[in-house]
């Protein structure tokens, strides 16, 4: 693969403002629409050195007219169609449509500080990242919603994955959101359409395997809404592990010890378990394996409600299990669909 050329340092940029092309993908984000765009516009950065491009799927809810609203009060929005309805389709609209030097990605549901970009293009130009982003810190509403960040945000609930819950800066394989040169892109391609999830993750692969470094720094802040149901939640999970096998498939080497040791978990359970009704063993494998879970989810649900509020208590066990078990459920779904149809099944 063709080299990843590092960007400018501080020496030769330090002095320099240059547009900055925001990218919004939305669909259906009426509810915390208004409020997102709210912390874009406030942006510390100079009004004429920024683009916003909104880029829907063509919501059926009140998003659209938001963003109407929105262009009246402030002409550098932009609202865009995207037929395709998917978050890579957007990116790549507002990619090849965006006039600025460098691209920063905005979801519809996050609240940006008030410093975000210009954050974003210091850590851009002083390190030399290829790509730069904060940790993702979720917010949640009612009781539910306020626990799934508790767990979200705890190393039992997501393993390595540094951009969940590090708390100092480092270099990482993927941040979240993030920001770029545009000529990145004409480097290592645009996002994946063929992905419907964990695009941000292939991408930020091909990044790193072309020698760019993504830095992750807690200085990068936004937040963003959480699941506030479980059942939505379990959804969400499932299809992040489904779509992750589909970038191993594509791109081995982006196999961590973290998607083996999920997915392993389940697979174990779900032999035991079925294996269990016939054999003596495999009931003590399930056993070990269950109460083993039980253990370490209950000894971090009890921290993170020591430090949180003992009300959580009750909720946080199942948080842990419906994380863990779903996404490893779509991730050995996705590996059962590649194996299938390699031996001709659709």
């Amino acid at each position: 693969m063709t080299s990843f050329s590092q960007g400018a340092t501080n020496k030769d940029t330090s002095k320099s403002t240059p547009l900055v092309s925001i990218i919004m993908p939305i669909l259906n984000e009426e509810k915390y629409l208004a409020r997102c765009l709210q912390t874009v516009v406030e942006q510390d950065y100079p009004p004429d050195k920024l683009e916003i491009l909104v880029v829907d799927g063509l919501s059926d809810d009140r998003s659209r007219e938001i963003v109407a609203e929105f262009m009246t009060r402030f002409p550098q929005i932009k609202l865009l169609d995207n037929p395709k309805r998917s978050i890579p389709a957007a990116m790549n609209i507002g990619i090849r449509s965006a006039k600025g030097e460098v691209i920063v990605r905005v979801d519809g549901h996050c609240f940006l500080a008030r410093d975000y970009v210009s954050q974003c293009l210091r850590h851009l130009q002083e390190t030399g990242a290829a790509n730069v982003g904060g940790p993702a810190w979720a917010i949640g509403e009612g009781y539910v919603g306020e626990a799934i960040p508790m767990a979200l945000g705890s190393p039992f609930g997501h393993g390595g994955s540094q951009f969940r819950y590090a708390q100092q800066e480092q270099y990482v394989d993927t941040v979240f959101l993030g920001a770029f040169r545009r000529d990145l892109f004409d480097q290592i391609g645009f996002y994946d359409e063929g992905l419907l999830c964990a695009e941000d993750y292939e991408l930020n692969y091909r990044l790193r395997a072309a020698n760019g470094k993504i830095l992750l720094t807690p200085q990068i802040r936004v937040r963003y809404i959480a699941r506030h149901s479980l059942v939505k939640f379990g959804k969400q999970y499932f299809r992040y592990g489904f779509w992750r096998m589909l970038v191993i498939k594509k791109h081995p080497r982006a196999l961590r010890w973290r998607h083996l040791a999920t997915a392993g978990f389940v697979l174990t359970l779900l032999v035991g378990g079925v294996a269990g009704l016939f054999s003596f063993e495999f009931k003590i494998l399930f056993l070990i394996v269950f109460l083993s879970y039980l253990a370490a989810a209950s000894f971090f649900s009890i921290l993170l409600a020591w430090r949180q509020g003992w009300r959580y208590l009750p909720i946080l066990p199942v948080i842990f299990a419906i994380l863990h078990l779903s996404w490893g459920s779509g991730f050995l779904w996705g590996l059962v669909r590649r194996c299938l149809r390699r031996v001709g099944f659709r």
